[in-house]
């Protein structure tokens, strides 16, 4: 038994839904779990419908589930010419639940209600890409998730009950054969309610079913050769790393790494499952393999680049010592209002952290935080973190940059820049 998952790229259009049957075809693969994102841009789309729900704008609200139906209409025209097929019916009837949903909802919930919404983004794109290898003779059977990966009831970003979904997993996934199912989503136990594991949560989803079928291995097929060094959107030389370790993936996922859910490594690492990157674009290209064995292949500098973080630096309002009872009731705060930290500085008297502002709470924050401590906070700044890297290029990296906070470890370094 092996894992592949499919990203939102590879399925975006018609063309993407055929290769990924090449794709299957191509490693001739016969006992396969297939996990599926969201079509493109979907995810995006459905928050859109989200938005438009709670500022109660119905005509928007309208319109925005309309392009959602036309969108995936338009890639099942090109793949069923047959309008009777049986898929047509099949999507129709997500796109009614979706909105029995909105008109029967009451929960005011913003992460209750996304993930109950978002979740057809995979729904839909599943069924499509199932019906069409049936169609066209990759003989596979349909999985809701949800029946399998059982959570807690922390929305956008649930928490897997380990025992409850392996014992799910094992039950329902046929060993043998080709089974396709969602990424990202899972269920929570009480009440059968939609869940989400955190965006980019499909790579984590094939790692949960890696882990509990003790897969031979995992392949994430993306539209990159591999895991690159740097995010050769930001950085203009790039270098594919044939192989990485588990323990340097892990910290490279931590430290924000796009290619890899940092959820994904460890469970995989636990069994010692190889997870492999490559491209579906050339699925015959060796891409990357992460597992045992050398650290980095080849040993060069990794580069890793967050946006639109938060800088907060506090001391306290009479001058004393930032103690543990302090730094304490500081990240009390931070979890209370999902803040993700990014990074951490403290010294005697004054504490930095850089954060991911993610639910938009920060001034709620801000305003707590100034009730016990003097506050000063810059917005959308960049935090550089560098792996293994050579003091000339940190040099060439901040050079004509305003650096707010600098952090250096024997193997890492971290600089936050404004803007």
């Amino acid at each position: 038994m092996k894992v592949f998952k499919f990203g939102g790229a590879s399925v975006r259009d018609a063309e993407g839904v055929k290769n990924v049957k090449k794709v299957i075809d191509f490693t001739a693969e016969k006992d396969l779990v297939v996990v599926i994102s969201a079509m493109g841009k979907m995810t995006n789309a459905l928050e859109v419908v989200v938005a438009k729900y709670f500022e109660k704008n119905v005509a928007e609200l309208e319109a925005s589930i309309s392009d959602i139906y036309q969108y995936h209409l338009t890639i099942a025209n090109e793949l069923f010419p047959n309008t009777s097929h049986p898929v047509y019916t099949r999507i129709a009837k997500w796109f009614s639940e979706m909105k029995a949903f909105l008109e029967s909802n009451k929960s005011s919930n913003h992460a209750f209600v996304y993930d109950q919404i978002v979740s057809y983004g995979e729904l839909i794109s599943t069924t499509i890409v199932s019906e069409y290898l049936n169609e066209n003779d990759v003989n596979n059977t349909w999985l809701d998730v949800r029946q399998c990966i059982k959570t807690d009831t922390y929305y956008r970003d649930a928490r897997v009950d380990w025992e409850q979904t392996q014992k799910a997993i094992q039950g329902v996934t046929s060993q043998k054969g080709i089974t396709i199912t969602q990424g990202f989503l899972g269920a929570e136990e009480t009440y059968k309610f939609t869940t989400t594991l955190g965006r980019e949560g499909s790579d984590y989803t094939a790692a949960i079913f890696g882990y509990c079928l003790n897969a031979q291995s995992v392949t994430i097929w993306k539209d990159v050769p591999g895991v690159l060094n740097a995010d050769p959107r930001y950085f203009s030389s790039t270098q594919l790393l044939h192989h990485i370790s588990y323990r340097e993936a892990i910290e490279l996922a931590f430290y924000g790494a796009s290619v890899i859910h940092p959820k994904t490594l460890q469970p995989l690492q636990r069994k010692e499952i190889p997870l492999f990157v490559k491209s579906f674009v050339q699925p015959e290209a060796p891409g990357t393999c992460v597992g045992k064995g050398v650290l980095l292949d080849p040993m060069v500098s990794c580069f890793i680049l967050k946006k639109n973080q938060v800088l907060i630096s506090l001391s306290s309002l009479d001058f004393s010592f930032m103690m543990e009872d302090n730094i304490s009731e500081v990240f009390n705060l931070l979890h209370s209002y999902k803040m993700k930290v990014e990074l951490i500085q403290n010294s005697a008297i004054s504490f930095s952290v850089c954060v991911d502002n993610k639910y938009n709470s920060l001034e709620n924050l801000l305003s707590k935080l100034k009730e016990k401590f003097k506050v000063t906070h810059h917005a959308d700044v960049t935090l550089y973190t560098v792996r293994h890297s050579k003091p000339q290029e940190i040099a060439t990296l901040i050079k004509g940059k305003e650096v707010l906070l600098k952090q250096e470890s024997s193997e890492t370094v971290q600089v936050v820049v404004k803007g």
